[in-house]
Order: C-alpha cells, then sequence, then structure tokens
C-alpha cells in the first residue's frame, strides 16, 4: 500500500446518510437520500444499491442496476487478468497490489462478503508488517461502515498485537484513532477521550472523518470524562483544539460554559449538542439520553461542590430552569446515589453531604471481608464433602 492519504475505502459517509434517512429530522432525511444514492451511483455500488432499496423499500431501477453491474463486472475481469499475469510474470509485490485492488473494489461497490474474503486472500499474501495492519485498518472500516461491532474489536486487537512487532509511527497513531472511534460508540468515553487526545497534533486518518469531526469527537468524550484541571490543560489550552473550535458551531460555549461554571448558558449549550451533534451521530446516537444525564450531573455535582448548601430558587436561577425542573432532576440524582446532597423542601434548601472518605474506606473494606469470608465458608464445605 502507498504511504500517502488512505481512500476512503469504503465512503463511511454514505453510512452517515443511511443512518440520517432512519434517525434524522424529518428535514434532513429526504437531502441525505438524495446524497446516497448519488454516491452509490458515482461508484456503481450495485450490491449496496440492492440493499439499500430493499431497505427503504424502493423499486429497483434495472437500467441503472444492470449498468452498474456491468461496469463492475467489466473491472473484476481486467484485475483478474492482471492478477493471472502477475502471478505468471511478475514477483510477489505485484501479485498483492492486485489482490489488494481487487479486495478494494468489492469494498468500495459495497460488497461486504467478497470484500472480507479477498482481504483475507490479500493478507494471507504478504507477511510485511505494514501492509497486513493497512488490511486489517481497512477491515475495521468495513465494521464501522456496516456497524459489526465485533469485525471492529477482533481487528483492533489483532492491530495491537501486529503494532508491537515493528509498526510505524505513522500507523500507530492512525490505530489510536481508529480504537478511540469504535470505543466511543460502545460508550466508553473515558478511553476514547485519551486516545483522540493523544493523537490531536498527529491526526491523519481522513479516511474516517474530517478534522474538525475528530475535534468536536474528542472534546464531547472529554467533557464527560476529564475534571476541570485536565480539562483547561489538555482540552481548552491544547493548540490544535483552539486552533478549529470556533469552526464548530457551538462547541466552544458548550466547553467552556461549563469550565467557567456559566450554568444556565451550559444547559442552552448542551440542548445544541443534542440536537445538532448527539442526535446526528450515527455514534453517538445510541447513547444520547445517557450523555445528556450525565452532563447534567457534572454541572450540578460542580455546583454543589462549592456549597454546603443552597436555596432550589438559586439552583434553579442558575441554570435557567423552573424550581420545579430542578427539585424534580436532583431528586432522581440524589435517589440513585449520584448526587452527594439531600433537599429540604420545607426550607426550600439544598444541602450537600459530601462522604467521609475513611469512612467509605472502612465500610468497602467490611463488605469485601464479608465476601471473602462467604467463600471461604463454601470452599470448606465442599472439602469436607
Amino acid at each position: 500500500m502507498s504511504e500517502g492519504p488512505i481512500a476512503k475505502i469504503p465512503n463511511l459517509d454514505l453510512a452517515h446518510y443511511r443512518f440520517i434517512i432512519h434517525n434524522g429530522s424529518e428535514d434532513l432525511r429526504e437531502d441525505a437520500k438524495q446524497k446516497l444514492f448519488e454516491g452509490i451511483k458515482e461508484n456503481n455500488m450495485a450490491p449496496f444499491y440492492r440493499l439499500m432499496c430493499e431497505e427503504l423499500k424502493v423499486s429497483i431501477d434495472d437500467s441503472l442496476l444492470e449498468s452498474m453491474e456491468k461496469v463492475n463486472e467489466e473491472e473484476i475481469q481486467k484485475l483478474d487478468e492482471k492478477l493471472q499475469d502477475a502471478e505468471q510474470n511478475a514477483g510477489e509485490t505485484e501479485v498483492s497490489d492486485v489482490l489488494l485492488a481487487k479486495a478494494e473494489l468489492y469494498a468500495k461497490i459495497g460488497d461486504k462478503e467478497k470484500a472480507l474474503k479477498a482481504y483475507k486472500v490479500a493478507y494471507e499474501k504478504n507477511a510485511t508488517v505494514g501492509y497486513r495492519l493497512d488490511i486489517i485498518f481497512a477491515f475495521i472500516r468495513i465494521g464501522l461502515f456496516y456497524s459489526d461491532n465485533d469485525l471492529i474489536s477482533r481487528n483492533i486487537e489483532k492491530a495491537k498485537g501486529i503494532i508491537e512487532e515493528g509498526g510505524d509511527w505513522d500507523r500507530r497513531n492512525r490505530l489510536k484513532v481508529y480504537n478511540a472511534t469504535y470505543l466511543m460508540s460502545i460508550r466508553d468515553f473515558k478511553g476514547a477521550s485519551g486516545l483522540y487526545l493523544d493523537t490531536l497534533s498527529t491526526f491523519t486518518s481522513t479516511e474516517l472523518m474530517e478534522y474538525k469531526e475528530f475535534v468536536k469527537y474528542a472534546v464531547l468524550t472529554s467533557a464527560i470524562s476529564l475534571s476541570r484541571v485536565d480539562m483547561k490543560k489538555k482540552v481548552l489550552e491544547a493548540p490544535e483544539v483552539l486552533e478549529v473550535l470556533h469552526e464548530i458551531p457551538g462547541l466552544e460555549d458548550y466547553i467552556t460554559s461549563l469550565y467557567n461554571g456559566n450554568y444556565a448558558k451550559f444547559f442552552q449549550s448542551l440542548a445544541l449538542m443534542e440536537e445538532k451533534y448527539l442526535k446526528a451521530s450515527r455514534l453517538l446516537f445510541p447513547h444520547m439520553r445517557f450523555y445528556v444525564r450525565e452532563m447534567r450531573i457534572i454541572a450540578y455535582a460542580q455546583l454543589l461542590e462549592s456549597y454546603r448548601s443552597l436555596t432550589i430558587e438559586s439552583m434553579a436561577t442558575a441554570f435557567g430552569v423552573s424550581e420545579e425542573f430542578i427539585d424534580n432532576d436532583l431528586s432522581k440524582f440524589i435517589s440513585a446515589g449520584r448526587l452527594n446532597c439531600v433537599i429540604d423542601k420545607v426550607n426550600g434548601i439544598v444541602e450537600t453531604n459530601r462522604p467521609d472518605n475513611k469512612n467509605a474506606q472502612y465500610q468497602q473494606s467490611i463488605k469485601q471481608g464479608d465476601l471473602l469470608l462467604n467463600r471461604i465458608q463454601k470452599l470448606s464445605r465442599v472439602i469436607n464433602v
């Protein structure tokens, strides 16, 4: 494989349009549908065209399908002839290049099963570390395109093993971005944040996303997983973030309002993040409610840290919501053990009750000791029998 930018194969933009058609707001769906089918026609994606027509209950244009299939067959035939010639007259490198080109063609036209088989053949024919890693990255992209988490996770683990055999600097950083994107998709925001921030200055994975989108994900995952101190140091003072943060609508207000304690503005920004970014991202959409809930808890806890008590009225004013909303929201999180405070409804006050760390450790030791004794008793009964 060449050392330049990796081609968008498969094109993840099409997976995004597919997601919007099913889950986006009504005003976005028709445009997404148009862009999806334009991409299909442009790349002669006959197998994927069949799949989308069936999935979206759209009538198949027989003449269009026939023309795309004809183009696909001609290209595959040319590659088969080229492969035969390479096997007879050229070396292993030329054979590997043709095998790879054939796999990329299947991936490009949206034939998942044939692409996976072709990539496996190409993988087995070449033993170099760089070549194998590039094929594994292709497997991961196919997994991301079809939301196949099993395919993604298996190949990320495989790539980690091969990297230790001598993967170069660029591929090590690329793997971090791929892994971060997968971790974010399975709600490991802390793991994703660490890897995204590690690669801020070395990002080259434009086959996955553009740089602005990469920074957006870095900020969103950091907001939910970093302390205020780390947020300032790793995000708000990072030159790579500052360079594009103002170009991503609403994101700067979102992160700075949380850090600066401007909670009314933060709540407004959080609503914008939910509508504009979480709901519109096929990676974050499944975790949208969780993310919004956790960010509200973070904001409440951040305010409460500074006070022994404060009135419900003042909290409602600080967050720009009604007293009833604050009362109901805090009650849910307190009963779930997520906030260390109590509500005095008679006096309309929220009182913090920060846990005693030593007492908590003591209680944890007792609990663990009880578990250990129970296991020993069970084991002794088995041995005696």
